[in-house]
């Protein structure tokens, strides 16, 4: 008998514990959660407004396009007059250590006007340097009607990270599928109906 009103006190105790380790954790959750909701949309409304012209004043909430079988996010961004002047699309292209999270900003022709890595696990001193302006720099002003989204290895304009093939392949590739992104978003009526003057 004693053995299980020892089992039954274990468990009782257990259970207990349990309950309190999920209340404090339930209440940790709730005290945080604001602050970094707030820390990250801190931290994509400056992303935006980096990849964005300088004459943009408006930005507009998200928006979200479907595209071949995925979605997107997107800005639409606006000048004092009302004119679109760029608009800012998320995508995040397989790297080697993970996705890498990248906000692409295009002017109303369809240039890349700038490009702001937002998440990245790739490997420090390698593909971690696609963060940095000696590579991203690249890709200021880059018009995908002129020259080719792939790396100078397999026949494109990117110079590739030095011993992150994979990185800058990645990086390149996800800013090609941004501009196939924006291309559908330019075809459709409502959002940039004035980006083909």
């Amino acid at each position: 008998m004693a053995v299980q009103s020892s089992f039954k006190n274990m468990s009782l105790c257990l259970l207990v514990i349990c309950l309190v380790c999920s209340a404090l954790l339930a209440g940790v959750y709730a005290l945080t959660k604001e602050p970094i909701d707030a820390a990250a949309k801190a931290k994509n409304e400056a992303a935006i407004k980096e990849v964005l012209p300088d004459v943009a004043v408006t930005i507009e909430e998200e928006r979200t396009v479907d595209f071949e079988g995925a979605s997107y996010t997107y800005n639409l961004a606006y000048d004092d007059l009302g004119n679109t002047v760029g608009c800012a699309i998320n995508v995040a292209p397989s790297g080697f250590g993970g996705p890498i999270s990248i906000k692409v900003g295009f002017d109303i022709n369809g240039v890349i006007w700038n490009t702001k890595v937002l998440s990245q696990a790739e490997t420090p001193g390698l593909g971690a340097k696609c963060v940095e302006p000696a590579f991203s720099d690249q890709f200021k002003g880059f018009d995908p009607a002129q020259k080719t989204l792939a790396v100078k290895k397999d026949g494109g304009d990117v110079d590739a990270i030095t011993a992150s093939t994979i990185t800058s392949r990645a990086y390149a590739e996800g800013l090609a599928l941004a501009v196939k992104v924006f291309d559908a978003i330019a075809q459709t009526p409502m959002p940039l109906n004035n980006m083909e003057e």
